[in-house]
């Protein structure tokens, strides 16, 4: 039996399986069945040959993957807000390869990538599928764009077929050290009260991985599927944006509605409705920092910044600037909201902020 007839077999299961407390354990051992076949898939699918077009190098200081199904408007986005010309058409299956695009904003240069429309079932190999939700793992952010005019159940498919190639949408990676030894047995301890994961479950679970020596500390309330997601290990945890377009064909009480979701915003691409929005929210779930530099004696550059990812220290920006600035490097005066006072004498540890203003000091 092959690895998709046994997902096809456990996920049967699943749905013959009522879902009450008697079955919470049965069920939470069939989610790690399934999460170990469903790696072993990417794994094998990912170890063949690239498909053309879908090898893009990465370029510039982040990368945005849009993602959705046809006929949504990604390779109009792409054309309107890059210099890119993307094929555009109300047909189906427009874009065949993943067209990258170059957009500058806010002094940083984003890679925003136009990936094929993709169907159900993706991710485990239906048309092209495959290669598209793979590709997305690659991204700093995931722009998922949805039809406004077309049916809700577009959102969750989607958030279905990601799920099964490891990447978590929205959310954090969750607080458990887990680590496998080579003796000792498996050792279980938990900071707070657990809802749903307990001892007995965390043993069976990793034997049935073969694991049979680990420490596991779990700092916080987590659910089975976070377990199993740390044991697994190959998952990707991204922020993504829900882009409905085509608002100009629903009512204005329907845009309200859907504007009010979390991680949502609504815009009209060929209306030019509520793109400015559209672009300061893909800035803001990059996270990316804008650090200005100074010379001794003179005024800051404001022109040109560096940008870095969020939590970067001192040490990100001089090896932005020239890694050779390590060696001579002495301490740093550092101006803005990561500075006690202005300036601040700080190391190579000294975490900066969005618009901090940074003077190396070398030897």
């Amino acid at each position: 039996m092959g690895i998709l007839e046994k997902i096809a077999e456990i996920e049967r299961e699943m749905a013959r399986t009522q879902k009450n407390k008697a079955t919470e354990y049965h069920l939470g051992l069939l989610k790690g069945k399934l999460a170990k076949y469903r790696a072993e898939l990417v794994e094998v699918k990912s170890g063949g040959p690239k498909g053309e077009g879908f090898d893009v190098k990465r370029s510039g200081d982040a990368r945005v993957a849009m993602i959705g199904f046809p006929s949504v408007g990604k390779s109009t986005l792409l054309s309107t807000i890059t210099e890119t010309e993307a094929a555009v058409s109300n047909i189906d299956f427009t874009t065949l390869q993943a067209t990258p695009g170059r957009w500058e904003y806010n002094g940083a240069v984003i890679q925003l990538l136009d990936l094929p429309g993709i169907i159900e079932g993706a991710s485990q190999g239906v048309g092209r599928g495959k290669q598209v939700v793979s590709t997305a793992r690659t991204a700093d952010v995931i722009l998922m764009m949805l039809d406004a005019t077309k049916s809700h159940l577009q959102r969750p498919l989607l958030e279905k077929e990601l799920e099964a190639v490891g990447i978590r949408l929205n959310k954090n990676v969750p607080n458990i050290y887990f680590k496998v030894k080579t003796g000792g047995g498996i050792s279980y301890n938990a900071t707070c009260k657990q809802s749903q994961l307990n001892e007995k479950f965390v043993y069976n679970l990793l034997h049935q991985y073969r694991i049979f020596n680990a420490e596991v500390l779990v700092r916080e309330d987590v659910t089975i599927d976070d377990f199993i997601d740390v044991v697994v290990g190959n998952r990707i945890y991204l922020p993504c944006l829900y882009v409905y377009n085509k608002i100009d064909a629903i009512t204005l009480e329907e845009v309200d509605r859907i504007a009010r979701e979390d991680h949502t915003v609504v815009v009209s691409i060929e209306k030019d409705l509520n793109m400015d929005t559209l672009k300061q929210y893909i800035w803001e779930y990059l996270d990316l920092l804008r650090v200005y530099t100074k010379r001794h004696g003179e005024y800051p550059d404001f022109s040109e910044g560096l940008i870095l990812r969020k939590g970067a220290t001192v040490e990100d920006a001089c090896r932005a600037i020239h890694k050779s600035l390590l060696e001579t490097f002495k301490y740093a005066l550092v101006w803005g909201k990561s500075a006690k006072h202005n300036p601040q004498r700080a190391g190579l540890s000294h975490p900066l902020c969005n618009d901090d203003v940074i003077e190396i000091v070398r030897k």
